[in-house]
């Protein structure tokens, strides 16, 4: 396909995609530090991959999909000694719920999902190249990089080096050459986790665990890495400098990665998501009161590169969407559709993905096809629409429910007698049948007292539960 177009965080305009190798696509995004459990910010640039990645494969032979897993920081030794209870311990237990989210909110798990503990050797060998370069040196136990020895330090966030320098409030260490220089290497002390290196016993910068995970995972150059915005800078910028400085390539970020995917982040009612505000809405909390799918569409109703208000309104607004495409589903039940010869999704939706992933109107296209489904009168148009429907809702992830068992057709609380529903039914049918209109009209206010609300389709009447 040579029409996607993405915008590229480092040049900072949408560019003609052209993959490193057209046969085989490589994706990296930056996965989650496992100390606690995923609240919805982190979700939507595991969404955004997934909406990425799905799109891709359907375009190219071979796609690539890696996503971290964070194992090993200080925000994960600071939990463990809390909380009493081993790193290992802790940390298998919030990846483990972190994918059990991902899977409720429909995210295809990654191809590769890489631990940072596992690739301990790679990131001591680029820590030695970037020494061997002249990019990094020691000092007290660290090793840390230089920034003022890498020329290209600060284009992926549009940072001008020296103003951010001399602009620094923050005390700088006192092993470090520059303010802006970043670790790569840490010494560990008393029951800190570590591992031996030419530098003595220590651990990783956080920085460092992405560069060799997606170098051993992809190879480099390879073409996308995603994230939100907030790891533009510092850890983005980073990973470019690390990356770049151990194969000595000084001009050209694109040595490592050659487009950046940055997703915007959540307003919480107009206020960023933080703990001093205690706004953080957890996805396992969430996942109680909602469907995985709701989350889903919410945080794919607005286009990846603009703010989402993420509160009970637009939760409602993406559940009544999709309660719009479940019904049309439902007004052609009987209309049989095999999903193994479907056929590939309008070009309208194409184009729209196409335009760096512009779900708006990806949703816009859709609902139009969901209307056409609803109307239309002729079998073989209804087949169609169905056909087009699925095979859109395939591609982003959504409508993987039975209509029925979303819409809450014929399902009833405890407390509602089934068989009184379906008595006081086939009353008002008859009471139809002999135009009685009055005597029908009572029968729905009646099942409406009972917690009940009817549909006539052409199908028959159907009823559903509602809240009194």
């Amino acid at each position: 396909m040579d029409n996607f177009r993405i915008y590229n965080t480092l040049t900072g305009k949408k560019e003609i995609f052209k993959p490193v190798n057209e046969n085989h696509i490589r994706i990296y995004t930056c996965g989650p530090t496992v100390y606690n459990y995923a609240h919805i910010g982190n979700a939507r640039p595991a969404i955004v991959s997934d909406l990425l990645v799905r799109f891709l494969k359907a375009i190219y032979p071979k796609v690539t999909y890696v996503s971290n897993i964070t194992d090993i920081d200080d925000k994960i030794i600071d939990a463990s000694e809390k909380l009493n209870i081993p790193i290992d311990e802790l940390t298998t237990k919030y990846k483990n719920i972190y994918n059990e989210d991902m899977m409720s909110l429909n995210v295809i798990p990654p191809d590769f999902q890489p631990h940072a503990t596992d690739h301990i050797p790679e990131m001591i060998e680029i820590i030695k190249k970037n020494i061997r370069n002249n990019k990094a040196y020691v000092s007290s136990g660290h090793v840390l990089f230089d920034v003022k020895s890498y020329p290209s330090y600060g284009l992926l966030s549009g940072r001008n080096q020296d103003d951010q320098l001399a602009g620094s409030r923050v005390e700088v260490a006192s092993y470090k050459k520059n303010p802006g220089d970043f670790v790569l290497w840490k010494p560990s002390t008393g029951t800190q986790p570590g591992w031996d290196s030419p530098w003595g016993y220590g651990r990783p910068g956080w920085h460092l665990e992405c560069s060799a995970m997606s170098e051993k995972s992809l190879g480099i150059p390879f073409d996308i890495h995603g994230g939100g915005m907030d790891l533009i800078f510092p850890h983005h910028e980073n990973e470019i400098a690390q990356s770049c400085g151990s194969c000595n390539e000084n001009a050209n970020p694109k040595a490592y990665v050659k487009y950046w995917l940055h997703n915007s982040l959540l307003n919480m009612d107009g206020e960023k998501m933080s703990k001093s505000l205690n706004n953080i809405l957890y996805i396992r909390d969430l996942l109680k009161d909602y469907d995985g799918e709701v989350l889903r569409m919410t945080l794919l109703s607005a286009h990846y590169r603009q703010p989402i208000n993420f509160n009970s309104e637009s939760l409602i607004n993406a559940k009544n969407i999709l309660d719009k495409f479940y019904r049309a589903l439902l007004s052609s039940k009987n209309i049989k559709i095999n999903m193994k010869k479907i056929e590939f999704p309008p070009i309208e939706v194409i184009d729209a993905l196409a335009d760096d992933l512009n779900t708006s109107k990806v949703f816009a296209e859709v609902n139009k096809i969901a209307k056409k489904l609803i109307t239309s009168k002729d079998k073989n148009q209804k087949k169609k629409y169905k056909e087009q429907l699925l095979s859109v809702s395939h591609l982003i992830g959504i409508l993987r429910k039975d209509p029925e068992e979303w819409l809450g057709i014929n399902k009833v609380d405890s407390d509602i007698d089934s068989d009184l529903i379906e008595g006081l039914i086939k009353e008002r049918e008859l009471a139809r049948i002999d135009k009685n209109y009055t005597e029908a009209d009572e029968i729905r206010s009646k099942l409406a007292n009972l917690g009940v609300e009817i549909e006539d389709t052409p199908d028959g009447t159907i009823w559903k539960s509602i809240k009194k």
